[in-house]
């Protein structure tokens, strides 16, 4: 076995595009230009004048693309990221570059939907890929999915005043102040079947054909499924298909 060359690999990927590499299709279907602005503007606050130059901010926004259309977490994607020489390729990274870590990863979509623009960038990416007819919106398949969180072990007191939606006395206390910052009092539990669940709910509502997501909502896992469903729907919608935990009398009309 000898040493892969330049040319070795440059002749495995040319193989890659020609079995079909899904995401080479869609990186020449999407004009790119147009995020740059909006990107720019988003992530404006995040810039400093010391410190290692940020990764390109539409480098980081296909690779959230890249996370939506696989379902992967941080450190999934920075797996990949360093594995898969097709995502590398989609995102615009060269063998020898530097990848982003989870960490950096995290902070760019954390910074993004801070600025309030994260769901218009990706619904002009959803248009244009309607525009390339990729997402047909001839069906939409309507599911919610469990995203467990580390179980807190509070007092009954405590448990009492975060279901009521106020800040327990003791977490405020100067002493406990870092108390407060490890809680996550949004994460309910709730029960389906025989098992138990601590967390939250992922609704989403995905294009029947492309399976790419379209719309999603996130609760905490104690409400119900149907209180969110006519949320996610929009006047494209013809067709949804969905189990029965959503039927209703007002939801079928």
């Amino acid at each position: 076995m000898g040493q892969l060359s330049f040319f070795d690999e440059e002749n495995r990927m040319a193989k890659i595009s020609k079995l079909g590499d899904p995401l080479e299709r869609l990186d020449k279907v999407i004009d790119w230009k147009k995020f740059v602005p909006l990107l720019n503007k988003a992530m404006k606050k995040e810039k400093k004048e010391t410190g290692r130059p940020h990764y390109p901010y539409l480098m980081m926004f296909k690779i959230l693309i890249v996370q939506r259309l696989y379902n992967l977490s941080d450190e999934q994607m920075e797996f990949q990221l360093n594995d898969r020489r097709t995502f590398s390729r989609f995102v615009g990274l060269e063998a020898g570059n530097s990848k982003p870590d989870a960490k950096t990863i995290w902070l760019f979509r954390d910074t993004l939907t801070k600025s309030g623009k994260i769901d218009k960038i990706f619904d002009k990416f959803n248009e244009q890929l309607e525009k390339e007819h990729i997402i047909t919106r001839r069906g939409s398949i309507v599911d919610a999915t469990f995203v467990e969180a580390p179980i807190l072990h509070n007092t009954p007191d405590e448990n009492k005043k975060i279901k009521e939606g106020q800040t327990p006395e003791s977490w405020e206390e100067a002493e406990k102040a870092h108390k407060k910052s490890q809680k996550d009092v949004d994460a309910r539990w709730t029960k389906k079947g025989d098992d138990t669940y601590y967390g939250y709910k992922d609704h989403v509502k995905v294009d029947a054909e492309s399976k790419i997501i379209i719309s999603y909502e996130t609760t905490p896992a104690n409400v119900h499924d149907s209180r969110v469903f006519l949320s996610l729907l929009d006047n494209k919608d013809r067709k949804v298909y969905a189990d029965s935990a959503y039927w209703s009398k007002e939801i079928e009309k």
